[in-house]
């Protein structure tokens, strides 16, 4: 008897498990750093599985906003890669990282971010309503221009430098996540 409940139990968390795998295989995932991106997840769960995404993972946890980034929302996540991180000067994660400079480091992440869901379709129409430039308001209390270079949304932020999205539109189920090729600054 205690074998068949074994075996009944078993079999059931295999169907849950796999149920689970087909819901997930019939979302639109969008793949980012080698891993797919799945509308049902929010930010952080699918963030953390892009290898891509490893140094802003890591700087949101010693920001403490993880559970910031897996509330309700919505979010729109200017999200830049390793390589725009490496980008920086040398030292610069490194430095933004120590304790002291935790404020720094959360002003910095939270520019990356704006209030609402914001998809590259209603981001061009306000570029477009803006006579080609739209003024973001981030969390941090900054301000990032976006604009269009081509066919790619570009965000200016209040130092000049420039970032291009890169894979727009990985929806989330509490935002979007647009990855970006540069780490944006607010103002000195």
């Amino acid at each position: 008897m205690k074998k068949r409940i074994s075996f009944i139990c078993m079999a059931l968390g295999i169907f849950l498990i796999s149920g689970q795998t087909i819901a997930q295989n019939k979302e639109k995932t969008v793949e980012v750093g080698g891993a797919p991106m799945y509308p049902s997840k929010n930010i952080v769960e699918n963030a953390v599985n892009s290898k891509d995404h490893t140094t802003l993972v890591a700087a949101v946890k010693a920001a403490g906003l993880v559970e910031t980034l897996m509330g309700e929302g919505p979010f729109t996540v200017f999200a830049p890669t390793n390589a725009a991180f490496e980008k920086l000067p040398k030292g610069t994660v490194d430095y933004l990282l120590k304790p002291e400079n935790l404020k720094m480091l959360q002003q910095v992440l939270t520019y990356h971010v704006v209030a609402g869901r914001l998809d590259a379709k209603s981001l061009q129409a306000s570029i477009k309503a803006g006579k080609g430039k739209a003024v973001l308001n981030t969390v941090s209390g900054g301000k990032l221009t976006a604009s269009l270079k081509g066919n790619s949304i570009q965000l200016t932020d209040e130092n000049g430098n420039s970032a291009l999205v890169t894979i727009a539109d990985v929806h989330q189920s509490n935002g979007v996540i647009h990855v970006i090729d540069q780490v944006v600054t607010p103002k000195n």
